[in-house]
């Protein structure tokens, strides 16, 4: 049992495309004292396993749900609702934003995607949470679903151009911020950069808690901004990392010391997925699908789909979804044969009739098929079939057990991925170096990218300060249970 005195909240920090050498170079170079305190009091786990597409909303999903996005129901930051039969797209870019429709984009970015899209068949971590009696605290995450009456307050101006009502009645955690639609702290100005979805928000809502003696069991709070320095700059950023860590500081320094801190509260501090390098030379860097695809009419984004479209194409930078329309004229292995000829794509794959995934490679011979259940079993327990070349997924199997080199935890994430939304589709991922884009997507020439299945965007650092326990596994879908299992440690019960 937990006395009064020792109870801590748990408080995590999710800072968006935080990865281990960046990391570790600030911490060695004295760029990020903070981190480095948290470091040296705490544990550090250098390779966290993060959810595929490494896309935020989809890695979010599940990190709050503490399952794939076959059960989650969030399959990336782009992808088609066969239902609707329409492109969803969450933020990729504003050109697509707007040529989708910046009223239908804006209603799912601040309503389907908690409220609709993540499946009501799954808890996230704040409703079980708040099922078991705790209160918690949702601080600028893009994934915020609880179990309390929440509002998004939108300006008239936002509400006009967006067409959301002015005031928005979501599902919320107990203490709900979303940057300047929801705020805690009425004194937090801090809205000029993208409205309050922004690093100093985040830490000004933390820190009026924290003065407040408010902070409840557990506080999720997310940094936005190293994402767009890494996209920018690559993924070896050391100045992106040592700009995060003074918004750490600032939260530090709130107490009367550093040690302080240690002594109210449990500290998280964790990324939500990698990037990998992309070449400075834009010709050989950006694949891009509609060219590849030329011989097929696809959707084009601002006429939506049309009768004669046959293919729909739902880029997540380094990885895509790829929709024939009518499978029964355009199979998915002739799609297949044609994005083969590309050797920049490493991972070409589709699910066939009997929900069995076919895994091909640009510029390589063989095919890989493997399907759950069997005699093989992998790092964390699970079991499976394989047929043909192990080595498209860069797996060695000995002895019955399988492991994973550039692709970590490769077949349950590709495999589950096939299952997130109704619909034929095959999903496609670039080689380092690479990213694809379709009519309207971002570009990240010299810089770093993320989506794919490779190491570079799966891998993610954790640092645990204030607890000896762990999640069961180094994947970022075990660390619902586990906080939940903290959290409840520490509440005496």
């Amino acid at each position: 049992m937990t006395s009064e005195s020792q109870k801590k909240s748990v408080i995590m920090l999710l800072i968006d495309s935080l990865m281990d050498e960046p990391l570790k170079e600030a911490v060695k170079s004295g760029q990020a004292p903070a981190l480095q305190f948290l470091l040296e009091n705490g544990r550090y786990v250098p390779e966290v396993v993060s959810p595929f597409p490494t896309m935020s909303v989809n890695v979010d999903s599940t990190l709050l749900t503490g399952v794939n996005s076959d059960k989650h129901k969030v399959p990336g930051l782009v992808w088609y609702n066969k239902e609707e039969n329409r492109i969803i797209n969450y933020g990729s870019h504003i050109r697509e934003l707007l040529k989708l429709g910046i009223k239908q984009s804006s209603k799912d970015v601040f309503y389907n995607l908690n409220q609709v899209h993540l499946s009501k068949q799954v808890k996230t971590l704040h409703e079980e949470l708040a099922e078991k009696g705790h209160e918690t605290c949702s601080i600028n995450a893009l994934m915020h679903r609880g179990s309390q009456d929440g509002y998004l307050h939108v300006p008239m101006l936002f509400s006009w151009i967006m067409g959301l009502n002015q005031k928005l009645k979501i599902d919320a955690p107990q203490l709900f911020s979303y940057g300047g639609f929801s705020k805690l702290s009425s004194a937090n100005l801090s809205l000029l950069k993208k409205f309050g979805f922004n690093d100093r928000f985040s830490v000004q809502e933390l820190n009026h808690l924290i003065k407040s003696n408010l902070v409840p069991p557990l506080a999720l709070v997310y940094f936005p901004d190293l994402d767009q320095h890494v996209h920018k700059h690559g993924r070896f950023d050391v100045k992106g990392v040592a700009k995060a860590d003074r918004h750490v500081q600032r939260i530090l320094n709130s107490f009367q010391s550093w040690e302080e801190a240690l002594k109210h509260h449990i500290w998280i501090t964790l990324g939500d997925n990698g990037q990998a390098w992309i070449s400075q030379h834009k010709k050989e860097a950006l694949i891009d699908l509609r060219g590849l695809l030329d011989s097929y009419q696809i959707v084009k984004l601002k006429r939506g789909v049309k009768p004669d479209d046959q293919i729909v194409l739902a880029v997540n930078e380094r990885m895509a979804f790829v929709y024939p329309l009518d499978k029964a004229k355009i199979p998915l292995n002739q799609i297949a044969d044609v994005l083969n000829k590309d050797e920049r794509i490493d991972i070409i794959s589709w699910k066939n009739e009997m929900n069995a995934i076919e895994v091909t490679s640009g510029g390589r011979e063989g095919k890989l098929t493997f399907k759950p259940g069997g005699a093989a079993t992998d790092e964390y327990g699970q079991s499976w079939t394989l047929e043909g070349d192990i080595r498209l997924l860069d797996l060695t199997v000995n002895k019955n057990k399988i492991a994973c080199g550039q692709f970590p935890d490769a077949l349950e994430r590709l495999y589950t991925s096939f299952f997130s939304h109704k619909g034929d589709y095959l999903i496609v991922n670039a080689k380092p170096g690479y990213e694809f884009i379709g009519e309207g997507s971002p570009t990240h020439v010299g810089g770093a990218s993320h989506g794919a299945l490779h190491k570079q965007d799966s891998l993610i650092p954790m640092i645990i300060t204030g607890t000896d326990s762990a999640p069961k596994y180094k994947r970022l879908i075990d660390v619902k249970e586990w906080i939940v299992d903290l959290v409840e440690s520490q509440s005496g019960e």
